[in-house]
């Protein structure tokens, strides 16, 4: 969180990057511009407390209540920290937008090219799935505001509108070139900070009455129709599993980051300690001004909070909490698109997503990828579509972003476990600490692959299916079956662009206006295995 990266780091630290980036295949095509407080700002404007705990906030209160929101947090939040460390060391080996899918390759003692394809796709579906779930949130709380306010009233047709309307709008602000959307990512990292403040002292200071302690850190509830207390409190970890996602975009906005071996790792670390720790104080505090329970779990509007907060402070002031809520998920969902954005374009970059070359293609103006910013929107929206049908299509969106995403964050830990002390280590590294860390991380990932794959309610119906598996099956065996007939003869990894003089090349004609280059999408160089 060092903001000082932005007034020092000057025309030496860029060449040192950019050398860096050459040794790993790749060319400067995007512009590095961000700080390393940018960067920071990114991954925790997209794990966003405002956005994740309270969206979930309502599946908390049915499966597990108080008890496995508030242990549930910190519990979960020790095992995220391992995850992060094991990936930040090795974003300091590897600072590229590719991130995870190219870190498998390169650690990869054998199969890399398998292990590339499959982490890449794990990625792929998880990154569009939080944003599917990020900018769906924000469509519920913006519903329930409009309900309150003006009597839109909150149906699934009127909430899948204004998602098609939010996602719209963050395609077209990511149109205008990262350094429009790093600055709105620094303001965002104030926004949720003072947020939380204010959230949780109007919250503290205006109610007439709050819950009791006992209440707060004991009360146990259970409306999922399963009788296994254990079994879900272990279901309701999903808040705090999910609400922890999205710090890989740390490392995917590396090559437009200065000093990156260093700033893309505290990135990641920095975003999810802070979040921890706000996070908590924003459950408790939500959870001690809850005036009737089941009235919040039954709210008109869908959204718990927004009953809880009108309840507790009166509908002027339930309204304006509402508001500072639902800026923090607009701010959590444009950062989203971003870092998704280059997550595909890098990707596509290797030629392993169908139209590669479309989705390569970088916006010469703004030196972004703007056509994988209306890919990634695109996605986020079919993905949220069964909302229409499926009462339960939200906390399946956030399993599939949760699973995937945690599925390639730890494949490059394991992967760096299994390579032991040959693994190079960057100017960020865990010492002798990377292995102990990288096995207990992975055995978290198995956990909850398995448990969010799992039935969320009972009995087990078309409203309450968890479509998570189904999603996962679609995708992920189109990926394999697309692997074995085809991929496999010619995927082989992440590809360098070409020598030191092609890639100095690509990056004069990304300057030159009107190249042909521009015209065609990208591919001025021929692409190699390292």
């Amino acid at each position: 969180m060092d903001v000082s990266d932005q007034q020092t780091a000057g025309p030496e630290q860029h060449d040192e990057d950019s050398a860096r980036l050459h040794a790993l295949g790749y060319a400067q095509e995007l512009k590095r511009t961000m700080s390393s407080f940018s960067n920071f700002a990114v991954s925790f404007t997209i794990i966003s407390i405002l956005s994740g705990c309270l969206t979930l906030y309502g599946f908390g209160m049915k499966t597990g209540g108080p008890v496995a929101m508030i242990w549930g947090w910190p519990l979960v939040g020790l095992f995220v920290i391992l995850v992060g460390l094991g990936m930040a060391e090795v974003c300091s080996s590897y600072p590229t937008a590719g991130g995870l899918y190219y870190w498998a390759a390169k650690l990869a003692s054998r199969n890399g090219p398998a292990w590339s394809w499959f982490t890449g796709w794990f990625n792929l579906i998880g990154q569009i799935a939080v944003t599917a779930g990020i900018d769906f949130g924000a469509a519920l709380f913006l519903n329930a505001f409009l309900d309150l306010q003006w009597g839109y009233s909150a149906t699934p047709g009127h909430t899948i509108l204004l998602l098609a309307i939010i996602l719209v709008v963050h395609g077209a602000l990511n149109t205008f070139g990262v350094r429009v959307v790093a600055i709105l990512n620094s303001v965002s990292v104030w926004w949720h900070l003072i947020g939380v403040l204010v959230i949780v002292g109007v919250l503290v200071f205006v109610p007439a009455k709050h819950q009791e302690a006992s209440f707060v850190f004991g009360h146990f509830a259970n409306e999922t129709g399963w009788s296994s207390s254990v079994y879900v409190f272990a279901l309701g970890l999903l808040l705090a599993q999910y609400t922890l996602t999205g710090y890989d975009a740390s490392a995917h906005m590396t090559e437009e980051t200065k000093n990156a071996a260093k700033a893309g790792p505290r990135g990641i670390i920095n975003s999810i300690l802070v979040s921890l720790v706000a996070g908590w104080v924003l459950l408790i505090g939500l959870t001690f001004a809850i005036q009737d329970y089941d009235g919040a779990v039954g709210s008109a509007t869908g959204v718990p909070p927004a009953q809880i907060f009108i309840d507790a402070t009166g509908a002027v002031t339930g309204k304006f909490l509402l508001l500072i809520c639902i800026g923090a998920q607009l701010f959590c969902g444009m950062a989203s698109v971003t870092a998704n954005s280059r997550m595909i374009y890098a990707f596509a970059r290797d030629g392993a997503i169908p139209g590669s070359k479309i989705w390569h293609r970088i916006n010469k103006r703004t030196q972004t990828p703007t056509n994988a910013v209306w890919l990634a929107a695109g996605g986020a929206m079919i993905l949220a579509l069964p909302y229409l049908w499926s009462a339960t299509a939200y906390a399946a969106v956030t399993s599939i972003a949760t699973v995937g995403l945690y599925v390639a964050y730890v494949i490059p830990v394991f992967l760096r476990v299994r390579r032991g002390d040959s693994f190079e280590k960057g100017p960020w590294n865990l010492g002798r600490w990377g292995k102990p860390i990288g096995i207990v991380a992975t055995a978290w990932v198995v956990v909850i692959f398995v448990l969010f794959m799992l039935p969320q309610a009972s009995p087990i119906t078309v409203d309450s299916f968890n479509y998570t598996p189904i999603a996962f099956l679609i995708v992920l065996g189109g990926a394999a079956l697309w692997w074995v007939v085809s991929a496999r003869k010619w995927f082989t990894g992440p590809k360098v662009q070409g020598s030191a003089e092609e890639l100095a090349a690509v990056e004069r004609e990304l300057q030159e206006p009107g190249s042909a280059r521009d015209q065609s999408g990208g591919g001025g160089v021929t692409q190699r295995r390292p």
